[in-house]
């Protein structure tokens, strides 16, 4: 168990926790949630004693041990991945270094071979003899291929040493588990395998996380951070969503009697323990009718940006044809022979576990890179917008945010045409007139969107969209797509965006590709039914 008393956080004349008192406890899973700058990650941080509040303080039950997901990727450079992985459970760790120094004593004594006896059943006790295996077991999850293991933390790319660092978090089975964005750097089959550990994980977690499908697979309750407050709702993120939007619908309809508000809840938890799914979950989602408090689901504060994408022109049918495309970095394959042949209102997530050959892909395809071989070739009505995966040197300007998007337009140049553009991106009044040299990661992707929206365009580009904005802003996108009229080419390791708006898989590899028509739902279970299949045979 661990809890809050009375946690206020004031930083200047701005509140951002007033008197919070929470409890988190057994085996449930607490999915923080919160627009941007609510304190997400902040209040993480007080939890794990990183930040000490003004006032309040953190109370963890007595013999309880927490884990942490680290953010410094640099901490562990020096130690070997195995190594780093065990520092998670820091007492075991210490009995294991504590023994080795003993053992290589020149002068062992008799004080010596007591004290190690006592290490030595309390490394069994802890079950420290399969440390190293349970360490690798973790690490083969989280895609780190074993002759890596053995290997320096410093050896390590950065989208490695996010991995190794989650299974640091995830080793020995922590009582209490803070992970803040576990799912950044993974692939979606990696963060299948993490949804799947942790549905099975025995102890409390803590999690904030911007991937609504894990949000929904994993969480028990959803603490959503609104007004400086922290509230629990039982039920995991669509479910809070779908409650608050009805709430608020409710709330508008104020002369609706209570049975009739009762029935439309009835019906939604009906529908959502229905879905196959999620079918893990309906047992407890039944049970939840008789405990929630129908005045208790009360309509957020959040504010939805409005992503609209018109085309100035509809495309033709000639829209894109790919002939044995392939490239390589420093010799090693990144993609080879692509075929494609892309259909008017194809919506195409790309899939590879490596993350360079995607973003190098549609990097040839919008002419910042060459291809190695091969062609491709646009149709005539197609107008483009793409939306990279770094954004930086867009940026490097001190321009306002009016003036930066102004240069995009070619249709129209005016202030107000211009606002009203940011003003759909929740960029109002004087937000308007910031630099942009200044913006957050956020707020920078949501630039970008209104530059795409600005070029009207009939294709559209994505190199991982979702990255840095927020459940609202993605939430948003996600609808904006689905409704959206032209052709989409895309990647994302979020699951809920790519099973919601692609027709079509595209799966790369330094050696082919797999072309598939259909969800990415489809898409797995037939890979699943192949590989049980070969297993098989």
């Amino acid at each position: 168990m661990i809890a809050t008393d009375g946690i206020s956080l004031q930083y200047g004349k701005r509140l951002l926790f007033d008197s919070v008192n929470i409890k988190f406890t057994g085996r449930n899973c607490y999915g923080i949630i919160g627009a941007n700058g609510a304190g997400k990650s902040t209040f993480l941080k007080i939890l794990s004693g990183e930040i000490n509040p003004s006032s309040g303080k953190v109370i963890i039950e007595p013999g309880k041990r927490m884990a942490v997901l680290r953010q410094d990727h640099f901490e562990y450079d020096e130690f070997v991945v195995l190594d780093t992985v065990i520092m998670g459970h820091s007492k075991l760790w210490s009995i294991m270094k504590e023994k080795e120094a003993l053992y290589a004593k020149a002068d062992f004594s008799e004080a010596d071979g007591n004290k190690v006896s006592d290490l030595e059943a309390e490394f069994a006790e802890m079950d420290g003899w399969n440390a190293e295996s349970d360490a690798a077991v973790l690490l083969s999850g989280l895609n780190i291929q074993e002759g890596l293991h053995l290997k320096l933390m410093k050896n390590l790319n950065g989208h490695q040493k996010v991995r190794v660092l989650l299974a640091q978090a995830l080793f020995g089975n922590p009582d209490v588990l803070i992970l803040d964005e576990p799912t950044n750097d993974l692939d979606i089959h990696t963060v299948t395998w993490l949804e799947n550990y942790l549905m099975d994980f025995k102890n409390t977690l803590i999690v904030v996380s911007h991937d609504r499908h894990f949000l929904d697979t994993v969480c028990t309750y959803v603490a959503d951070i609104d007004f400086s407050s922290i509230k629990l709702f039982k039920g995991n993120y669509t479910f809070w969503y779908e409650s608050s939007k009805l709430a608020l619908n409710q709330r508008s309809a104020s002369n609706k009697k209570a049975a009739e508000k009762k029935k439309e809840l009835q019906e939604f938890i009906a529908r959502f323990s229905a879905n196959a799914s999620k079918s893990r979950q309906a047992t407890s989602r039944r049970k939840l009718l008789d405990k929630i408090n129908i005045e208790e689901i009360q309509p957020s504060s959040r504010k939805y940006p409005a992503i609209i994408f018109n085309q100035a022109r509809p495309a033709g049918d000639q829209i894109l044809e790919i002939k044995s495309l392939s490239k390589e970095n420093e010799g090693k394959s990144l993609f080879k022979n692509i075929d494609l042949f892309v259909n008017k209102g194809d919506k195409i997530a790309f899939l590879c576990e490596d993350s360079l050959a995607i973003t190098t892909f549609f990097q040839v395809l919008v002419g910042e890179q060459a291809a190695g071989s091969g062609t491709f070739k646009f149709g005539q009505t197609i107008t483009k917008a793409y939306l990279p995966n770094e954004n930086e040197s867009y940026f490097n300007t001190n321009e306002t945010l009016i003036d930066w998007l102004r240069q995009y337009s070619d249709k129209e140049k005016d202030e107000v045409y211009i606002r009203g553009f940011l003003g759909k991106m929740l960029f109002s009044g004087q937000e308007s007139l910031k630099q942009v040299n200044v913006l957050s990661g956020g707020e920078k992707v949501r630039c970008m969107i209104s530059r795409m929206m600005l070029q009207e365009p009939n294709l559209l580009i994505l190199d991982e969209p979702t990255n840095h904005l927020d459940l609202e802003s993605i939430t948003a996108f996600n609808n904006s797509l689905r409704n959206y009229k032209g052709t989409v080419l895309f990647t994302s390791h979020d699951h809920t965006f790519v099973q919601t708006i692609a027709n079509r898989i595209v799966e790369i590899n330094p050696e082919g590709f797999i072309d598939k028509l259909g969800t990415f739902d489809e898409y797995v279970t037939s890979k699943n039914s192949i590989s049980s299949g070969a297993l098989a045979s």
